[in-house]
């Protein structure tokens, strides 16, 4: 309603002009600045509550969702103010994502795609609630950390909906539950009732055509023996199975089967949904019926050697450091299950995996498929019956194994594998493992023992996200650093980037000197469950790459190397009573709160590749600062907005427009600094006015660079009309924009500087130059150097340098703006000078001396 009203006063409203004014722009663009950080403010309070330490009802969840969507559509309609028409696509992704948290809201599972059929290679951790967590996990061990898994497709969520749909069962599948809900029929009777039903269904023809088709693609003759038939295992791959929920053991798993019986296989996995044990299960755990949802796993069997489940921790008694491996020759299912004759390793977790202990037992039989499908127990040579199942060096890969795939869940795991005929360990399904409380000290033992461990730091920072995380530091002091992180790295780095995302599925911790506890990535770290410390001010001077510690983002406190009995704390799952509203806040969170859009340079940073609200109100907080500096470099500004013209020593020509206390009262006409009272312009001035700047002396030019300079066509960026005349400085208390000629250089500057981190911004623009295109690339590339040495991200194209920063607190602002005025003068005839490559850094370092004058304003 409230949005209907809008729309409806903007119908009537009468209209204005067709362009805004600077300071109307500037307004809006505050007001969005606002609106960005209340919606990620909103986004962080809901998720807090998936903590576990408050209470909440429906009417909770819904109350946030509407307010959700009220602050991205005005979001939306703020920035439509500035840029009209230019971004109407977003209208039409804010409609869609609307639409897919009403129907979560619903309390019916959605299944997040249309597909029937998705192969393991195109499984993301984003498409777990179409395809279930074992099938999610599965993928990525392959996908993500290189580990070998057997070859296979999900059928998805979508496809079991088409099935009940198509075969009429809904109706009769929710009265017989009811009946059962009621006492009037038994569990076994319910049970019975719908598995018949569903066993009785018939596969909708484009599903059968699908499956058939995926089947086809993955079976490959084999080289050696074409005519040997391979064998399939359909398990099930359940919403919630292997993830927060364990289901384990309640659903159904076909294996070693022959194509031909795929389909039957998959209803019998279906038909397992209804189990007595699975029905009682969700029973007990208040799951409703309409967020049930089954996926199932269809993979290729290997022919294995030996089989078996490696726990990378030991539950009973996690402080003693160990792995505990069980395996048999064969196929595993009677290890699993505890059935078989198995042996028993015990390894060190800490390399290199040394075998503590080793009990062989007599394997007289093993479990073997069967060509035409099914298994059968056959005998095992009597030389190998006493014989350890799993060479010594097969236990020191599969340790590595377990211990890259916790590191990477961030949880102890309970890890099915096989051994193939080559001796390759291959990993079959991979899920937390439940780690006993009683094993772990007492609150008040474990305030003891820490006091025997050295602290690094405490007390600094603000947690954005609580939890233990222990590993080694991974310092990112470049971009290239992003790609190379080691799986379970705690990252430490200068500034909160949304860029650091890129490794969020590899580390266990994060640190940053600046950044804020409510900003994009302090809103992804919560998604992720990452103890985050940030605007630790000196963490990336205290903690070097490879440096062991243990961070406590609960207490604040940093330890020097492993505290085994905090990260013990931290493999133990709290029990959290997992009501029906908890499970739909996750759910509807998974609409609102994820963010995809990473990288603004990025092709797909647009409107059409929003698919949550979080990445909405990134697309528009960066396209609203994008605009506020464009305004100035495509735009003259109206002549009755112009405050005075700038007077000083330096000859710059410069007319200043105040919107809203950037000059003293009653400045007008002629201006001096004194009576500048916006500390960004103030800071500028103050570089320009260093003395080291401005090299006076006369340079003198080569006449093939002079001439080359008159007769180059200048870039776009520097040819606008609006930029060839008149040097401009928009002001406020808070904001700078200067445009800037000096011959043939041309600088743009536009800064933000506030006491909240998450609204500051510098940005730094300059090309042109008097020389041939090699020294004015040089001095492109100097003026890239030392930006990045003050922690720009930056852009170089011919002489074209673009540099920006943000999210930084106020005074790293100041002393950015400081460094622009530095520079304006400092490059003024600098590509003149740029003989050699040697230039760049010499240059750069001679202006890092000039900065070291610089102790605040």
């Amino acid at each position: 309603m409230k949005r209907l009203i809008q729309w409806v006063q903007q119908v009537l409203a009468p209209k204005k002009p067709s362009r805004l004014s600077f300071k109307d722009m500037f307004a809006t663009f505050k007001e969005i600045l606002a609106l960005n950080n209340q919606t990620l403010d909103l986004i962080a309070n809901a998720n807090d509550m998936l903590s576990g330490d408050y209470i909440f009802d429906r009417h909770f969840i819904d109350t946030f969702c509407q307010e959700a969507a009220e602050m991205v559509h005005e979001l939306i309609y703020k920035l439509q103010i500035i840029a009209p028409h230019k971004y109407d696509e977003l209208t039409e992704s804010f409609q869609r994502i609307e639409s897919e948290i009403n129907r979560v809201l619903t309390g019916r599972l959605v299944s997040p795609v249309e597909d029937y059929i998705i192969p393991y290679e195109q499984i993301t951790r984003a498409l777990i609630e179409a395809v279930g967590g074992k099938n999610a996990h599965l993928a990525e061990i392959k996908s993500v950390l290189g580990l070998q898994t057997p070859a296979g497709f999900a059928i998805t969520t979508t496809a079991y909906f088409a099935f009940l749909e198509e075969n009429g069962l809904n109706t009769a599948i929710n009265e017989t539950v009811q009946s059962w809900k009621e006492e009037k029929i038994d569990i076994e009777q319910a049970s019975k009732k719908i598995r018949k039903l569903i066993l009785a269904g018939q596969v909708p023809k484009q599903l059968k055509k699908e499956i058939e088709a995926a089947i086809e693609q993955m079976s490959t003759p084999t080289p050696d023996d074409p005519d040997k038939i391979q064998l399939f295992a359909v398990r099930s791959s359940a919403v919630g199975e292997d993830g927060e929920h364990s289901f384990a053991g309640q659903y159904q798993s076909e294996m070693n089967l022959p194509r031909e019986k795929i389909l039957d296989a998959y209803k019998e996995v279906l038909a397992s949904t209804y189990s007595e044990r699975a029905m009682e299960y969700r029973r007990h755990r208040g799951i409703r019926e309409k967020e049930i949802a089954m996926a199932v796993a269809c993979q290729l069997v290997i022919e294995v050697e030996a089989s078996g489940v490696l726990y990378t921790y030991d539950p009973v008694k996690p402080e003693a450091e160990t792995m505990l491996v069980s395996s048999a020759w064969g196929l595993g299912e009677q290890v699993v299950s505890g059935a078989a004759i198995a042996d028993h390793f015990t390894i060190e977790r800490r390399p290199p995996h040394n075998i503590q202990g080793i009990k062989i037992v007599r394997k007289a039989t093993a479990l073997a498929p069967v060509d035409g499908g099914g298994t059968r127990t056959v005998e095992v040579a009597e030389d190998r019956q006493t014989a350890p199942s799993l060479s010594n060096e097969q236990l020191q890969d599969l340790a590595e194994l377990g211990l890259k795939i916790e590191k990477f869940y961030k949880k102890p795991q309970d890890i099915e594998f096989a051994v193939d005929r080559d001796g390759a360990i291959i990993v079959l399904q991979s899920r937390q493992l439940s780690m006993q409380h009683q094993a772990l000290p007492r609150a008040s033992e474990l305030a003891e023992i820490l006091e025997n461990y050295p602290v690094i730091i405490q007390g600094k920072g603000t947690i954005a996200q609580e939890g233990i995380a222990a590993g080694k530091v991974w310092k990112i002091q470049n971009s290239d650093d992003l790609n190379k992180v080691p799986i379970g790295s705690i990252l430490v780095a200068r500034y909160a980037s949304p860029n650091l995302t890129r490794a969020m599925k590899r580390i266990s911790g994060i640190m940053t000197d600046i950044g804020s506890a409510t900003g994009h990535l302090a809103t992804i770290a919560r998604e992720f469950r990452i103890p985050t410390i940030m605007n630790m001010e000196t963490a990336t001077d205290i903690f070097q790459t490879g440096q062991e510690i243990t961070m406590d983002a609960q207490e604040n406190v940093i330890y020097q190397g492993l505290v085994k009995e905090l990260h013990y704390y931290s493999l133990a799952e709290e029990e959290i009573e997992e009501t029906f509203e908890y499970r739909l806040l996750r759910r509807v969170l998974r609409k609102i709160e994820p963010l995809n859009l990473i990288d603004p340079a990025d092709p797909d940073f647009s409107p059409e590749s929003c698919r949550t609200f979080h990445d909405i109100t990134r697309f528009v907080h960066e396209k609203a600062v994008q605009e506020l500096i464009d305004f100035n470099y495509y735009h003259p500004h109206s002549s009755d907005a112009v405050a005075g013209r700038l007077q000083w020593s330096f000859p710059l020509d410069m007319v200043v427009i105040d919107i809203g206390g950037g000059l003293a009262p009653g400045t007008g006409g002629t201006i001096v600094p004194s009576q500048v009272t916006s500390p960004p312009m103030t800071a500028v001035l103050k570089g320009m006015s260093h003395p080291g700047a401005w090299d006076t002396e006369p340079v003198s030019v080569d006449f093939g660079s002079f001439m080359s300079s008159l007769t180059r066509t200048m870039s776009s960026e520097a040819t606008e009309p609006q930029q060839v005349g008149q040097n401009l400085a928009v002001i406020s208390r808070d904001y700078v924009n200067i445009s800037l000629r000096l011959g043939y250089h041309f600088t743009v500057i536009d800064a933000y500087a506030v006491d909240d981190v998450k609204d500051n911004y510098a940005y730094f623009r300059f090309s042109g130059g008097v020389t041939d295109p090699s020294r004015r690339n040089r001095r492109a590339r100097f003026v890239a150097e030392v930006l990045k040495r003050n922690d720009f991200h930056t852009e170089v194209h011919d002489d074209l340098i673009v540099g920006n920063i943000k999210k930084i607190d106020r005074q790293g602002i100041l002393k950015r703006l400081y460094l622009f005025g530095i520079l304006i003068g400092f490059t003024r005839q600098l590509d003149v000078k740029m003989v050699s490559e040697e230039h760049i850094n010499l240059f750069a370092e001679k202006l890092d001396r000039l900065m070291e004058d610089y102790h605040g304003l």
